[in-house]
């Protein structure tokens, strides 16, 4: 079993940067593939991008490639989520996640076994 609590969100304005981080307890958190998601209201949940175990792998959707950067410290059982360049459709609850993955990071929803409770973040126009 793996707890995940997201941490950072809040209220920035568009064009500012906001970093989450996501702290696991539990079991072998250097064996799990890390990724983000977020639900946008209105909307279903989306992938935003992931990392693998040794955090050597990284990737990113299309809508967050070049603004957004994953990084993990698994010393710290922390993943993080930089967010740069932010805009007003980037507004959502980010979500972290977890499963045990061999190769490529998953983007499905139902590939995740553990979830965060979520964290708010908005951006202001």
């Amino acid at each position: 079993q793996v707890q995940l609590v997201e941490s950072g969100g809040g209220l920035v304005q568009a064009g500012g940067s906001l970093r989450l981080s996501c702290t696991a307890s539990g079991r072998s958190f250097s064996s799990h593939t890390m990724a983000w998601f977020r639900r946008a209201p209105g909307h279903e949940r989306e992938f935003v991008g992931g990392i693998n175990w040794s955090g050597d792998y990284t990737y990113y959707a299309d809508s967050v490639k070049g603004r957004f950067n994953i990084s993990r410290d698994n010393a710290k059982n922390t993943v993080y989520l930089q967010m740069n360049s932010l805009r007003s459709e980037d507004t959502a609850v980010y979500y972290c996640a977890a499963c045990l993955s061999v190769g490529s990071v998953p983007e499905r929803v139902s590939e995740f076994d553990y979830w965060g409770q979520g964290t708010q973040v908005t951006v202001s126009s």
